[in-house]
C-alpha cells in the first residue's frame, strides 16, 4: 500500500475483537451496535466531507449539565484551543434508528440541553440515521433560542455555504451517508405527503434529476438550494417550490422520454424545501459511482422490486463481470434484462475511465485541473457514447424509468432504454413505447438488421446481464417457445457421449433463463461476447445436456465463475455462476459442421468461495487466526485549508477500514493475465 506523497510501506493489520469496531476518530474499540454504526458514519462525514481534522473532535466527551455529568457522542472544538467544555463549537448526538427525534430522554431535547450547558456551543446535530435535525443556538433577551438549520458548517465555519452552496464547495458523499440521505428524504416524503412508497420514490427521483441538472448547468450559479429561513416559513417554501420547478421545466425538455410535458413535482412546498436542504450540499456528479450506485439501487430495490424472478446483482459481482468483458468506447453494450441499470452504469463508467484517460493525455493535464470547456467536452463525448452505444430492455416500466435515471445520475446519458418483453417474437415488440424508436433509429440503422424475426436482430458487441430465472415463472406460450431451439423437445443420446437431437415438438414449459441465453446470443454480433448470470442447473443438470450442447455449438465458452451460494442472499440462495461466452462466426460454425469436431481450447474457471457478505446480507470481514476482525490503514490526503494566514496546514489523516472477505476483486486481474497467455485480445 502506498500512502499519498510517501514511499511504499509495509501493510499494517489491526485486529479487532469479536463484537467490537475500531473507532474512526480515536482508534479505540467500541461495541458494534446500531447506534455506533450511525456514529461511525457521522465521524467519516466530519473528516472526509466537512474536512474537520481529527484533533478537533472528541468521542464521548464528558460535560457538566447542572450538577450532573453527561457524555456527548461527539464534540468539535474551536481551532487551536484546549479541549474544554467552554471551547466546544459543535455537539453531535447519534442514536439508533428506533429512537425518535421527539423522544423525551434521548431526542432533540437532550441535544438542546447539552448545547445550553456549553456556553460557546453554536451548533448541534441530532441523528438516528433516518432523521437528522440541526440547530444553531443564539441568545435573545437573555434566553437561548434554537433555530433549525440546513446543516452544520464545514471546518471553515462558513455559514454562507450551508445556506447556498457554491459549485466548488459541494462535497462528495462517503460511506453510507448518501444512502442515509436518500432514505431520509424518501421516508419524509412518504410520511409528510401521504404518497404510496412507489410514488414517493419517483417524486424523490424528480428532485434528484433537478439536483443533477443544476450541477451540470455550467458556469451559472447553483439554483438548487433553500436557505434555512426559506425552509422554515410557508412563503419561503413557495419560493423554493417555484425555484425548483423552473429547474424541472429544463429537465423535462432535456429528458422528454422520461418525463411527460405535463409532469410536475407533486410534493408539498414544505416537504420539497426540506428534501432540497438535505441534498443541496452534496455533489451527485462527483460522488464515487459505487457510493451512488449502492444508495440508488438499494432504495430502488426497496420500492420497485418485482415478483418476476428479479434478484438484483451485487455490485462487486457486476464490477467483476464488466472488468472481465472490458467494453471499449466504440462497442455497443446491451443488458436485455436491465433491472435498475447497474450493469449498464458500471459498463459505461468503465468506458468513461478510458475516455477520461485519453482526454488527459490529449490536454496534458489531469482531470482535476481541467477548465470548464474541457469538462464540457468530456460530457459531450459521454452523451454521444451513451446515446449511440448503450441499450437496455426490461419488461417492467418502472424499472425502465429507474434505469434511465440511474444512467443520467451516473454518467450524463440515459442511453436507449426501453420497455420490452424481449422473449416475444421481435416483430411483436412495442415500437410505440417511448424510447423504442430511438433504439430502432440507433441500433438498427444497418440495413441487414431488422425486427423481422429472431435471426435479424444481432447488433450488440457486448452483453452483460442477469436474466430473471426460476421454475416459478415458466414460459408456456407455444407462440414464444417456437422461436427457440431450446424451446423444443430434444431426444436423449442413445449411447454415452452421443448427440442430443432436436425434434419438431415444443416443450410444455421452459424456465425463462434458458430462453434468455438463446435470445442473448441472437442479439450478439458474431465474435461478440457476453457475461451472463445463470443457475448452475444449466451447467450441470444431466437432463439439460441438450442446452450445454447447443451453447457449445453456438459459442466458445471463455470462462465459468462459480459463485458462492450466499451471493444473492438474503433474497435467494440459488447456486449460480457467471458464464462468459464469445459467439462463433458463421464460418467457424460451418467449419465445425463440415469436420464434425470442435477445435480444442482452454476455458478459464474459478470458484468464489467468499463474496463479502453472509446469507443475511451482513458484511463478512477477514479474520486472523484468533478469530478477530482484520482492519487495515486507509490513507487519505485530507486538505483542510492549506497553509494559510491563520496557520491551518494541509494534513494527512489515517483512517481504518475493515478488510472485506471478497474474492471477486481478484478475478479480473487473474483473468486478464490468462487472456494474454491465450492470445485473447479484448
Amino acid at each position: 500500500m502506498t500512502a499519498t506523497g510517501s514511499q511504499p510501506q509495509e501493510l499494517k493489520l489491526i485486529t479487532v475483537p469479536e463484537g467490537k469496531i475500531c473507532d474512526y476518530i480515536d482508534n479505540s474499540f467500541r461495541g458494534d451496535t446500531p447506534e455506533e454504526y450511525v456514529r461511525q458514519n457521522i465521524e467519516k462525514r466530519l473528516v472526509n466531507e466537512l474536512k474537520y481534522p481529527k484533533n478537533r473532535i472528541k468521542v464521548e466527551y464528558t460535560i457538566k449539565v447542572g450538577d450532573a455529568k453527561k457524555r456527548v457522542d461527539l464534540a468539535i472544538f474551536e481551532k487551536n484551543t484546549a479541549h474544554t467544555q467552554g471551547n466546544i463549537r459543535v455537539i453531535i448526538e447519534c442514536k439508533k434508528e428506533a429512537v425518535e427525534p421527539r423522544n423525551a430522554k434521548e431526542g432533540i431535547g437532550q441535544l438542546q440541553a447539552y448545547m445550553a450547558a456549553s456556553v460557546n456551543c453554536e451548533w448541534g446535530l441530532w441523528t438516528n440515521g433516518k432523521h437528522r435535525v440541526v440547530y444553531r443556538k443564539t441568545q435573545v433577551g437573555g434566553k437561548w433560542e434554537f433555530q433549525e438549520f440546513n446543516d452544520i458548517p464545514d471546518a471553515t465555519g462558513s455559514v454562507d455555504d450551508v445556506e447556498r452552496p457554491k459549485r466548488g464547495k459541494l462535497i462528495s458523499a462517503v460511506e453510507d451517508n448518501l444512502l442515509f440521505v436518500f432514505k431520509t428524504c424518501h421516508n419524509h416524503i412518504y410520511a409528510v405527503d401521504g404518497l404510496k412508497k412507489e410514488d414517493a420514490f419517483f417524486e424523490l427521483l424528480k428532485v434528484i434529476f433537478c439536483k443533477i441538472s443544476d450541477e451540470r448547468n455550467l458556469p451559472n450559479p447553483l439554483e438548487f438550494y433553500t436557505t434555512s429561513s426559506e425552509r422554515s416559513n410557508p412563503d419561503g417554501q413557495l419560493v423554493v417550490k417555484n425555484r425548483i420547478g423552473n429547474i424541472f421545466e429544463q429537465v423535462k425538455r432535456k429528458f422528454c422520454q422520461i418525463f411527460p410535458a405535463n409532469a410536475t413535482i407533486e410534493l408539498k412546498p414544505r416537504s420539497l424545501a426540506w428534501v432540497v436542504s438535505e441534498l443541496q450540499g452534496y455533489s451527485l456528479l462527483n460522488t464515487d459511482i459505487d457510493i451512488k450506485g449502492r444508495a440508488y439501487e438499494e432504495i430502488v430495490g426497496a420500492n420497485l422490486r418485482g415478483d418476476k424472478g428479479q434478484f438484483f446483482t451485487p455490485r462487486n459481482i457486476m464490477h467483476m463481470a464488466v472488468s472481465m468483458l472490458n467494453p471499449k468506447p466504440h462497442e455497443r453494450v446491451l443488458d436485455q434484462s436491465c433491472g435498475t441499470g447497474g450493469f449498464l452504469v458500471i459498463a459505461m463508467n468503465h468506458v468513461i475511465a478510458d475516455l477520461t484517460t485519453a482526454l488527459e493525455k490529449e490536454v496534458g493535464a489531469p482531470q482535476e485541473q481541467w477548465d470548464d470547456d474541457t469538462k464540457r467536452l468530456l460530457m459531450e463525448k459521454i452523451r454521444e457514447v451513451a446515446g449511440s452505444n448503450y441499450f437496455g430492455f426490461d419488461i417492467a416500466p418502472d424499472l425502465v424509468k429507474a434505469t434511465k435515471m440511474n444512467m443520467v445520475m451516473n454518467n450524463d446519458g440515459s442511453g436507449n432504454i426501453s420497455q420490452c418483453d424481449t422473449l416475444l417474437p421481435p416483430h411483436e415488440w412495442d415500437i410505440n413505447y417511448p424510447g423504442f424508436r430511438d433504439f430502432l433509429k440507433t441500433a438498427l440503422a444497418e440495413p441487414a438488421i431488422t425486427l423481422a424475426n429472431h435471426a435479424t436482430i444481432a447488433f450488440a458487441d457486448v452483453i452483460v446481464t442477469n436474466p430473471p430465472f426460476g421454475s416459478k415463472i415458466p414460459i408456456k406460450d407455444p407462440h414464444i417457445l417456437a422461436q427457440y431451439d431450446v424451446g423444443h423437445a430434444w431426444n436423449k443420446p442413445k449411447v454415452k457421449g452421443g448427440r442430443w437431437i432436436k425434434t419438431s415438438r415444443l416443450q410444455g414449459s421452459v424456465p425463462p433463463e434458458q430462453l434468455f441465453v438463446e435470445r442473448c446470443l441472437q442479439f450478439l454480433k458474431p465474435g461478440g461476447r457476453i457475461a451472463i448470470v445463470l443457475p448452475d442447473s444449466i451447467l450441470g443438470n444431466p437432463a439439460l445436456g441438450y442446452m450445454r450442447q447447443w451453447i457449445l455449438e453456438q459459442a466458445r465458452v471463455i470462462a465459468s465463475i462459480d459463485l458462492h451460494c450466499d451471493t444473492f442472499q438474503p433474497r435467494t440462495g440459488v447456486q449460480t455462476s457467471i458464464v462468459i461466452l464469445q459467439k462463433k462466426t458463421e464460418e467457424e460454425r460451418q467449419e465445425e459442421i463440415r469436420t464434425g469436431q470442435m477445435r480444442p481450447y482452454n476455458i478459464f474457471m474459478a470458484m468464489i468461495e467468499r463474496v463479502g457478505h453472509d446469507k443475511r446480507g451482513n458484511p463478512v470481514i477477514k479474520r486472523d487466526i484468533h478469530g478477530n476482525d482484520i482492519w487495515v490503514p486507509e490513507h487519505r490526503k485530507v486538505v483542510e485549508l492549506g497553509r494559510t494566514a491563520d496557520g491551518t496546514a494541509t494534513a494527512k489523516t489515517q483512517s481504518l477500514q475493515k478488510l472485506i472477505d471478497d474474492q471477486s476483486v481478484y478475478v479480473p486481474r487473474v483473468f486478464a493475465e490468462w487472456k494474454q497467455r491465450e492470445g485473447i485480445t479484448w
